[in-house]
C-alpha cells in the first residue's frame, strides 16, 4: 500500500511493516470488548459479501463453524474447534484457488475474497459465543487469535526435508478500502493462495514457496503478529518476500522502508500515526534495506507490467523540521515519514520483516524485501461500486496476469541470488 500522498484514485494505498513487541492474545481482553463486532465484521451484511460467500461455496463456513463452537463442552474443546476450522479454512481456499476440489460456484477460482468474508463470520460468531460454561474476555481472545492464525497460513507453513529443494516464503494481505469499493480484491492475497506449496524451478533446482497472509489493522501489527509468524522460518528460508498492492499498471521493488506509520485508516477504521511500535525501540533504525537483486529482477521480462527499481522516500533531514522528498533514498540521520512503499501497512510489513532479517544477523545472507503489485482494477464500465459487478473478465484477467507475473518475479530473485 501507498502512502496518501502517492494515491491511485480512492485506492493507490498498499500495505506496511516493521518489527513489533511480541504477540499478545489480544490487546483487549475485556468480554465486551472482545464479543462486539468489529466494524470489519459489520460489512458482512451487506449484498457483496454475502455474494462473494454464496458464489463460492463459502456461505456455509461459518454457520457449520458456529454449530461445531456450541456444540464444544469445555474452553479447551473449543479451542480445538476453533484450530481445525481455521486451518480447514485455509487449506480450502488454498485448494479452491489451485483447481482441487469443487469450485463450490461461479466466482473465478484465483478469487481471495471468500477466504476474507468467510473468515470474518468465524470470528463473528466466535465473538457471539456464550457458552453455559463461561468464558472471559482473555479466553475470548486467545480463540480469535488462534482463529487469526490457522486461517491465514501462518501455522501451516512447511518445507518438505528434501536434499537440495530450496525454500521460498512469500506474504500477502487482505483486501482493503472496503468502505470505498467493498468489491476490492487484493492480488497479493490471491497470490498467496494461488502460491502456497508450490514448487517453482530455478537455476539451483527446485524452490518451495509457502505462503501466509495477513491483515490490514494497525493494531495487529503492533501486537507482533509479524514477527512471530515470520521468525521461525527466516533462518531457514533462501528468500522471502512480502508482497502488497501499490500502484496503478506497475510493480515496484522497494529500496528502502520507514519507520514510521502514516494515520491512513485500516479496516477497522482506525487510524495511526507515530513511529512503528517494535521490540527495543532504542535500537531501532529509521529505514531498512531490501536484499532482493532488484536489478535483476527490473532487468528480466517477468510479464506485462513494467516493473521499476522504486528508490525514493519522504523524510526529515537530520536536524530540519519539514519532510522532503528523496527520489534516491534516505540522507544520512534523517528521520523516516515514508518509505519508498508508502506509510501504510505494506511499507510496515516490508520494514518489520527486514528488521526481523537484520536483527536475526542474516542481512548478508537472506535475500528479502518488498513488491508492489499494480492495483487491481474492475474492467471498463465496471467501476462505479454502487453499479458494478463483483467480477469481471478483465478483472479475472488482470488478478490472473499479476499472480504469475509475482511467480515470474520471485524465479528471478532465486537464480539471481543463487548465482551471487
Amino acid at each position: 500500500m501507498k502512502s496518501i500522498r502517492v494515491r491511485i484514485g480512492l485506492l493507490g494505498l498498499t500495505l506496511l511493516a516493521g518489527l513489533s513487541t511480541p504477540a499478545t492474545a489480544s490487546a483487549a481482553t475485556s468480554d465486551s470488548a472482545t464479543a462486539t463486532p468489529t466494524v470489519e465484521e459489520q460489512r458482512l451484511e451487506k449484498a457483496v459479501p454475502q455474494e462473494i460467500l454464496k458464489r463460492s461455496g463459502f456461505d456455509v463456513v461459518a454457520p457449520e463453524f458456529g454449530r461445531a463452537l456450541a456444540a464444544a463442552h469445555s474452553y479447551a474443546q473449543a479451542r480445538r474447534v476453533v484450530v481445525r476450522e481455521g486451518t480447514a479454512l485455509w487449506r480450502r481456499a488454498v485448494d479452491r484457488a489451485q483447481g482441487r476440489g469443487p469450485a463450490g460456484g461461479d466466482l473465478s477460482r484465483d478469487d481471495d475474497r471468500p477466504l476474507y468474508w468467510a473468515r470474518l463470520g468465524m470470528t463473528r460468531e466466535v465473538r457471539g459465543w456464550e457458552p453455559e460454561f463461561g468464558v472471559t474476555g482473555t479466553q475470548r481472545a486467545a480463540l480469535l487469535s488462534e482463529l487469526e492464525r490457522t486461517s491465514r497460513g501462518q501455522s501451516s507453513i512447511r518445507y518438505p526435508q528434501e536434499k537440495g529443494l530450496k525454500r521460498i516464503l512469500v506474504t500477502g494481505f487482505d483486501p482493503f478500502t472496503l468502505d470505498q469499493d467493498i468489491r476490492i480484491s487484493n492480488p497479493s492475497g490471491a497470490t498467496a493462495l494461488a502460491l502456497d506449496g508450490t514448487v517453482i524451478q530455478t537455476a539451483g533446482g527446485p524452490a518451495r514457496i509457502e505462503t501466509a497472509m495477513f491483515p490490514v489493522r494497525w493494531a495487529d501489527f503492533a501486537e507482533g503478529t509479524v514477527e512471530s509468524a515470520l521468525r521461525p522460518y527466516l533462518p531457514k528460508v533462501d528468500l522471502f518476500t512480502t508482497v502488497s498492492q501499490g500502484r496503478v499498471g506497475r510493480f515496484d521493488v522497494e529500496r528502502t522502508n520507514g519507520a514510521w506509520r502514516g494515520g491512513y485508516p485500516d479496516n477497522d477504521n482506525v487510524s495511526r500515526t507515530e513511529t512503528i511500535p517494535v521490540a527495543d525501540p532504542a535500537s531501532q533504525p529509521q529505514w531498512t534495506s531490501t536484499t532482493l537483486p532488484y536489478k535483476a529482477i527490473v532487468a528480466a521480462t517477468t510479464g506485462r507490467f513494467p516493473v521499476y527499481d522504486h528508490t525514493d522516500v519522504t523524510e526529515i533531514p537530520a536536524g530540519g523540521t519539514t519532510p522532503v522528498v528523496r527520489p534516491d533514498g534516505p540522507t544520512e540521520g534523517s528521520t523516516a515519514r515514508s518509505g519508498g512503499g508508502g506509510n501504510y501497512l505494506s511499507n510496515e510489513i516490508a520494514y518489520r520483516a527486514t528488521l526481523l532479517r537484520d536483527r536475526l544477523g542474516l542481512h548478508d545472507s537472506l535475500p528479502g524485501g518488498h513488491i508492489h503489485t499494480p492495483v487491481l482494477r474492475f474492467g471498463t464500465g465496471n467501476t462505479d461500486p454502487a453499479t458494478g459487478t463483483i467480477t469481471d473478465p478483465e478483472f479475472i484477467q488482470n488478478r490472473v496476469d499479476i499472480i504469475a507475473q509475482v511467480k515470474a518475479m520471485v524465479t528471478v530473485a532465486m537464480d539471481a541470488s543463487l548465482v551471487h
